[in-house]
């Protein structure tokens, strides 16, 4: 599992992994029931705090994407890929809407925010 944290992200650490973990299971990269690094293995590897690493494995099994059992380590849920995706699309929607908002209390035009969006989205091309 290759995990790469930035620091110029302004995302926190705990965010970045969490993403980065789900980005892979949601591409198949990870399948259900595959192992996880442990906490205290991800931290090292990634030489950052155990607690850290802790809160992003905590934030993927909030949202059912890994299941932890006691005393064997943390693995890719077996939910539904289609159901984990629904539900990320239910939060990005939520985001558009928020982002609609605010842009209409700044006085956007729906033209202006559609070449935001464009430019964010071409930036992640990259």
């Amino acid at each position: 599992m290759k995990i790469i944290i930035s620091n110029s992200s302004n995302n926190p650490i705990y965010e970045q992994i969490a993403e980065q973990i789900k980005n892979q299971i949601l591409t198949g990269e990870l399948s259900p029931g595959d192992s996880l690094p442990s906490i205290r293995n991800l931290a090292k590897e990634l030489q950052i705090s155990v607690i850290t690493t802790k809160r992003a494995y905590e934030e993927l099994e909030r949202e059912g994407f890994i299941e932890t059992v006691g005393g064997k380590g943390s693995f890719v849920s077996g939910e539904n890929k289609e159901l984990l995706r629904e539900k990320r699309l239910k939060m990005l929607e939520e985001k558009l809407e928020k982002a609609v908002e605010d842009a209409r209390l700044l006085g956007l035009s729906l033209a202006e925010l559609q070449e935001m969006l464009e430019l964010f989205y071409r930036e992640g091309e990259k």
